[in-house]
């Protein structure tokens, strides 16, 4: 029998670690892909949890062993999976501006209200989100006056003007591929945009940001759209 280096065991079992740990967390497979990541700063932060992973101590595996196998990663990623840069570069990106939200508490009373508007204003752009506890209502900011005096008493919860709706359209792929809406997020937090609110409904994820940022938010998922769509073309050549 054919005996084996210790060492390379070792180098191994860390190698297959490191990679299942970013397998397992996009952010870290953009940063990769994208080579804005500190590789030593990286590899201080997985290296407790590469340790977890292969039964050692954390002073059993080295910071320096986590950033060798991040360094050999570093080409396997691109930035959105293939799987999920497919049904990125199927969607198509709209923008609309002058939009209000407002959050109230949920009440028998308010879900009726809400239900009233929904189908007295079925054609205008409404969206609702319903959690245990709020009920959180975007739409066309010339609505905000006659949605509020609906709402009446309602205790307002939190509430916006001035901002805009950024919808992306997906392929019907998007509901059973994980990491294509946390990708779309990914692309608006490295652009330093805000997400005010956000609504998901069926195939458009809907983020809701500041009118200042409007202009930025549109470009930062049109340049994500575009990059995969290209991306897509040179594999098919």
């Amino acid at each position: 029998m054919v005996k084996r280096d210790p060492k390379l065991v070792k180098t191994a079992s860390v190698m297959k670690a490191v990679r299942d740990e970013v397998d397992a967390d996009l952010s870290v497979q953009d940063a990769l892909a994208r080579d804005y990541a500190n590789l030593s700063a990286l590899a201080r932060m997985l290296a407790p949890r590469v340790a977890s992973r292969t039964g050692k101590t954390p002073r059993g595996v080295s910071d320096v062993g986590v950033a060798t196998a991040l360094k050999r990663l570093r080409g396997a990623y691109s930035p959105a999976p293939p799987n999920v840069g497919r049904v990125i570069a199927g969607s198509v990106v709209n923008v609309r501006t002058h939009v209000s939200r407002v959050s109230v508490e949920k009440t028998k009373r308010t879900l009726q209200v809400v239900g009233t508007l929904l189908s007295a204003h079925h054609e205008d752009f409404i969206q609702v989100s319903e959690s245990i506890s709020s009920i959180t209502l975007i739409f066309d900011q010339r609505l905000h006056r006659m949605v509020k005096r609906a709402l009446g008493s309602a205790e307002i919860l939190d509430e916006g003007e001035e901002e805009a709706a950024i919808t992306v359209h997906s392929p019907g792929e998007i509901v059973t591929t994980p990491g294509c809406v946390s990708t779309l997020y990914n692309q608006l937090f490295r652009k330093k945009v805000n997400v005010e609110d956000t609504v998901s409904c069926y195939t458009d994820t809907i983020m809701v940001v500041g009118m200042k940022d409007a202009s930025r938010a549109f470009e930062a998922m049109t340049e994500l759209v575009s990059e995969e769509r290209r991306r897509l073309g040179e594999e098919a050549d």
